[in-house]
């Protein structure tokens, strides 16, 4: 045991001194911050697609509005040139500066509009505009550059990019002599204004949004932190769970995923500690039943003589004798372990269809070679039922064997086969002398025997009281059990009760 340990730690330290050695292992994330992270990101893009659609379809309205107003501002001065009449004359309008100043006297702009006259003169041009505020740092009316470019320019819309602020314009040539444009009517938008709208809009939702994402964080931390509760749960059982200390579970509560999550790690720990019970069982059972054979065996030997006289030659054939014959039951009891081990097993038991009366036939011809009884076959069920036959022949073998242990020659055991109640029944019945009441409950379990049979003789094949219990685990592998009955006129009837599908 030392050399082992110190062996282990030797192991340990090695791995440390490699993993020290080695690159160091990346950090580790945790499901939560992911989960958080991935939450940021996504409500992130969200606000910000969020923020750049409605930018753009602000900036859209902006665009639209203001071409609706030089639209209809151009249209409506082509309508007052066309039917428009002087009201001091009630005559057409001959000239275009008092024509200007008319349509501008009865106009009512919005704020960021600018309506202006342009005439063509010498020295300079005269412009004609209404007296009132416009809200830019550089209105057209005082831009004469802009003016000009407006006046020169072959179209009749467009856009100026100053660096006082963007304007929107459009014009209306006025040619009441030929076709040469003496004057012309200019309608101008300063957009800057409504875009400067359109980004405080934006701004305030920017502002929102990172109060939004904030919130995210923090409620996206505690929700997370509130799932994944199971989770660091399973984590710190599993932490703390060891082979000596299995019986650890995990609270399930509600119906969701984390709880099936836990109600599938509880299961596995209950299988976990079957096979852990099932391994310890194992050792326990052979360190215990193997002790006394082997005792036997090496006890025999060192006392087998040297001599070479016929007592001392006897003496070693009936040492040889003894030894085989330990040997043998070891080997016995080995066998029934690993059978008992096999049990927890899902594939223990493989069921197919059997006929029932042909295995209850097979079973009877076998346990006929087992000893010089009585034997009796009263019935047997026509059936067909879903089994292991060849486990069902062991267990029955078994009964078959126990009963013939416990009974003299000449006395009768039965064996047979009845459908009762929708289950399937097989049965050995023997005419010994019975099991004391007190011991019903416990002849099943391993290494127990039954003190009450006829000569103290115990309930198992190889004598280590594990007969019984083979054949309980091939009765519950088929979801069944097995009953101790009394017997009419004296002795046991083991029953194998197996449900039918």
């Amino acid at each position: 045991m030392t050399t082992t340990a110190r062996e282990g730690t030797t192991s340990t330290t090695d791995r440390g001194a490699t993993a020290a050695d080695g690159a160091r292992a990346p950090s580790r994330v945790s499901a939560r911050f992911r989960i958080l992270l991935w939450l940021v990101v996504v409500m992130a893009v969200a606000l910000a697609a969020v923020v750049v659609t409605t930018r753009s379809i602000l900036l859209r309205d902006v665009e639209e509005r203001t071409s609706q107003i030089l639209s209809q501002e151009s249209s409506e001065f082509r309508n007052f040139v066309a039917r428009g009449r002087d009201p001091e004359t009630g005559e057409r309008f001959s000239d275009a500066r008092r024509l200007l100043n008319v349509y501008l006297e009865r106009q009512y702009p919005e704020p960021a509009e600018e309506l202006l006259g342009y005439i063509v003169e010498s020295p300079s041009p005269i412009v004609i505009r209404q007296q009132r505020d416009i809200p830019s740092r550089l209105p057209l009316h005082r831009d004469a550059g802009s003016l000009e470019r407006i006046a020169a320019a072959p179209e009749r819309a467009g856009t100026l990019d100053r660096a006082e602020g963007e304007v929107r314009w459009a014009k209306v040539p006025i040619m009441p002599n030929g076709d040469d444009p003496q004057a012309m009517f200019v309608v101008a938008f300063h957009a800057d204004r409504a875009q400067s709208s359109a980004h405080n809009v934006v701004g305030i939702l920017l502002a929102i949004s990172g109060v939004a994402l904030l919130l995210t964080c923090a409620v996206g931390w505690a929700v997370a932190g509130s799932i994944l509760a199971p989770v660091r749960l399973v984590r710190a059982t599993a932490a703390q769970l060891t082979e000596q200390d299995l019986t650890r579970r995990i609270p399930i509560r509600g119906r969701d995923d984390i709880s099936a999550l836990a109600e599938t790690f509880n299961a596995m720990l209950d299988r976990l500690e079957r096979a852990f019970g099932a391994q310890r069982r194992f050792v326990d059972d052979a360190g215990h039943e193997l002790r006394t054979p082997i005792t036997i065996v090496r006890g025999h030997l060192e006392l087998m003589s040297e001599g070479e006289g016929p007592e001392a030659v006897a003496e070693r054939r009936e040492t040889i004798r003894l030894v085989t014959d330990e040997l043998d039951r070891m080997s016995r009891i080995v066998e029934d372990l690993l059978l008992l081990a096999k049990a927890e097993r899902p594939d223990f038991v493989q069921p197919a269809p059997v006929q029932l009366a042909e295995l209850t036939a097979d079973v009877f011809v076998k346990a006929r070679a087992l000893g010089d009884r009585r034997w009796e076959l009263p019935e047997v069920a026509e059936c067909e039922a879903e089994l292991d036959a060849q486990r069902i022949t062991q267990a029955m073998v078994q009964l078959a064997q126990n009963a013939v242990e416990h009974t003299r020659p000449g006395q009768a055991v039965r064996i047979g086969s009845r459908v009762a109640e929708g289950r399937v029944e097989l049965y050995v019945a023997d005419s010994g002398p019975g099991v004391r009441p007190d011991e019903a409950d416990v002849i099943f379990e391993r290494f127990r025997r039954g003190d009450a049979r006829r000569g103290g003789r115990t309930g198992g094949s190889s004598g280590a009281g594990l007969g019984l219990s083979i054949v309980k685990a091939i009765a519950e592998g088929h979801h069944g059990r097995v009953d101790l009955r009394p017997t009419s006129g004296g002795g046991a009837t083991f029953v194998l009760v197996l449900e039918t599908p």
